[in-house]
């Protein structure tokens, strides 16, 4: 397996989820309702699926690898970068939350927030892709060892086979297609 491969494969189905987070956003605005069951499912798939299992391999294997071997730019890129991005789409995603409980509760005004965050997130993770497919993991493949991404591989394999296990992807994969159909 190829772990770099695999992390721009799973931007791909991000992406995806980006365009039904970006379309809900825009239901809200025009027809002033909340499927709040839909914004969960989004959300799970954000902390779940683009982060627990895509930015998890990144911070575990890739990114502190690529601060302790190459060190200098790539360290400083991984630091105030792309792991202050990952805090940021934290962030964006518990301030939606927030704003959905609070309409939920009456706070009507609140509906401003919840498209604000919503589309945020999808500003922040479009430019952030971008970044990591074509600097990012570019930069990795070309200054760290052959044994450095053998051994990201083989913890990337074994990840993927913890997951398929508890059929996450299967899950996340299904709800992503349940979304789509519903909102594009």
């Amino acid at each position: 397996m190829d772990g770099i491969q695999l992390m721009v494969d799973e931007h791909k189905n991000i992406k995806r989820m980006l365009v039904v987070l970006r379309k809900a956003s825009y239901k809200v605005l025009k027809e002033d309702k909340i499927d709040y069951d839909d914004f969960h499912k989004m959300i799970d798939f954000v902390r779940n699926y683009a982060d627990k299992q895509h930015h998890g391999k990144e911070e575990k294997f890739l990114f502190n690898r690529m601060a302790d071997e190459i060190g200098g730019v790539a360290e400083t890129l991984i630091k105030f970068g792309m792991l202050v991005e990952h805090d940021f789409g934290r962030l964006y995603m518990s301030e939606l939350e927030g704003a959905l409980l609070r309409v939920k509760n009456g706070d009507d005004e609140s509906k401003v927030d919840i498209i604000a965050n919503a589309v945020s997130y999808t500003h922040l993770l479009y430019r952030h892709i971008e970044k990591e497919d074509n600097t990012v993991y570019t930069f990795a493949n070309r200054k760290l060892s052959k044994e450095t991404l053998t051994k990201i591989n083989r913890e990337c394999e074994e990840f993927e086979s913890e997951s398929s296990k508890n059929n996450i992807q299967e899950k996340y994969m299904k709800l992503l297609e349940e979304l789509e159909e519903k909102y594009l």
